[in-house]
């Protein structure tokens, strides 16, 4: 009887150690660990949605009223559960122009447009407050985080196919 307790007490202590192995192996796995997170350690869900880079109707650019401004704007998407606060995320242009989010909390699974003229800030449509054209027929997007890591990119115009998508992820 003695070599069958101390055979079932190796056991016992190969099952704990095994359980509590896998314990604390179930939490990493599930958190995604061994993927690329970047700078937040998690995978982001904020990404950019559609563009409209050319203003519907009428625009020679000589017509810098804020109707049309507002009409060309980048849509930032979160595809996630979570709602994701964006303070200090950027959307960048090709040529540096930068609009830097305020304290907006973007909900799961929904969206913001970011418009370049003026308007009066909401949980769908935030605006630049710019009286100039941004985004041009030939340009992209950059979306980065707080911490200037870049989240998205998007680019349009010949030769880089009408809305070429490259994900930072």
């Amino acid at each position: 009887m003695s070599a069958s307790r101390s055979t079932r007490r190796v056991i016992a202590t190969l099952v704990a150690s095994v359980a509590a192995l896998a314990s604390a192996a179930l939490p990493a796995a599930a958190d995604g660990h061994g993927r690329d997170h970047g700078a937040t350690g998690k995978h982001s869900t904020i990404t950019i949605g559609k563009v409209q880079y050319d203003s519907p109707g009428r625009n020679d650019r000589s017509n810098r009223s804020n109707r049309s401004l507002n009409g060309e704007w980048v849509e930032v998407k979160n595809t996630g559960r979570k709602s994701v606060e964006l303070r200090g995320y950027t959307l960048t242009d090709k040529q540096g122009n930068r609009y830097r989010f305020r304290g907006l909390l973007l909900g799961g699974h929904s969206a913001v447009k970011v418009h370049t003229g003026k308007g009066r800030n909401t949980l769908r449509d935030v605006y630049q407050d710019r009286t100039n054209y941004v985004w041009d027929q030939r340009d992209s997007a950059t979306l980065r985080n707080d911490h200037g890591r870049i989240l998205d990119s998007k680019n349009w115009g010949p030769g880089k196919g009408r809305g070429a998508h490259h994900s930072g992820r």
